[in-house]
């Protein structure tokens, strides 16, 4: 009973019963427009598809992001953490950790872990955002909300994508020892930017993404967790595309 529960509580969710919806219309549709419905089906079919933890899974690929992850027995010490900018919500009526979105604070908690293991590391964040609230200034009252020295924190507000962060930041990066923060998904092309800017760095990933454990009665059922994963992975596919296009276009390039 307790599975079953589960089950139709899953399924009444927006994406699955939206697309379910979705599915049965085009299915009546074939009877009038078939050349349409049928290329309706199949996307509506790859769109459900996607959203399943059994498919999802299998192309976000979390076992080769592992790598990413952060070893202090290994780093004996370390100079910079550099916390890349992301999602923000502004809303003056809120404090500033919850106008951080999940993502921001996801990469935020890992740059205070960081932080309290390397007292004497300087700690960076970043990233641009609307107006003159920006994922830094966020990031910066939350840190020091949570105990963090505002002397040991510097901002990088004018960042408004990762290139940018790349080269902003590279000129007080270079010969130190540097931990990157970001989502697992974007650490690969992250690293590829501050590389070509000359900045060596130690991923330090954070907002993995595994679906591994999850029930199997789940397994099957779209979930708008597991396509906001495969967005994520599709975000990076593009976002390398873009920066090879550049590359060959121009070598100097990003």
């Amino acid at each position: 009973m307790f599975e079953l529960k589960k089950i139709l509580g899953s399924m009444l969710m927006p994406l699955p019963l939206l697309g379910l919806f979705c599915f049965i219309g085009l299915l009546i549709a074939l009877r009038s427009n078939k050349f349409s419905a049928y290329v309706g089906l199949i996307t509506i079919s790859c769109l459900l598809l996607i959203s399943t933890p059994f498919i999802g899974q299998k192309i976000i690929d979390p076992n080769s992001q592992l790598k990413y992850t952060f070893l202090a027995n290994k780093q004996p010490t370390l100079d910079k953490i550099v916390v890349l900018g992301c999602d923000v919500n502004p809303n003056p009526q809120l404090n500033a950790s919850s106008q951080l979105g999940n993502c921001a604070k996801s990469r935020l908690v890992e740059g205070l872990r960081l932080a309290n293991i390397y007292p004497n590391a300087q700690l960076i964040v970043s990233g641009g955002g609307y107006g003159k609230i920006t994922n830094s200034s966020l990031m910066q009252q939350t840190a020091i909300s949570l105990g963090i020295n505002a002397a040991r924190i510097k901002q990088n507000p004018a960042a408004m994508d990762t290139a940018d962060e790349a080269k902003l930041l590279a000129p007080s990066l270079v010969d130190f020892k540097v931990a990157l923060v970001t989502s697992a998904s974007h650490m690969a092309r992250a690293t590829n930017l501050f590389n070509a800017q000359g900045v060596d760095v130690i991923p330090a990933a954070t907002d993995f993404y595994d679906f591994s454990a999850w029930p199997a009665h789940k397994q099957y059922i779209p979930n708008v967790e597991v396509l906001k994963a495969v967005t994520n992975y599709w975000h990076e596919v593009l976002g390398s595309a873009w920066i090879s296009m550049r590359r060959w276009i121009d070598p100097e390039a990003l």
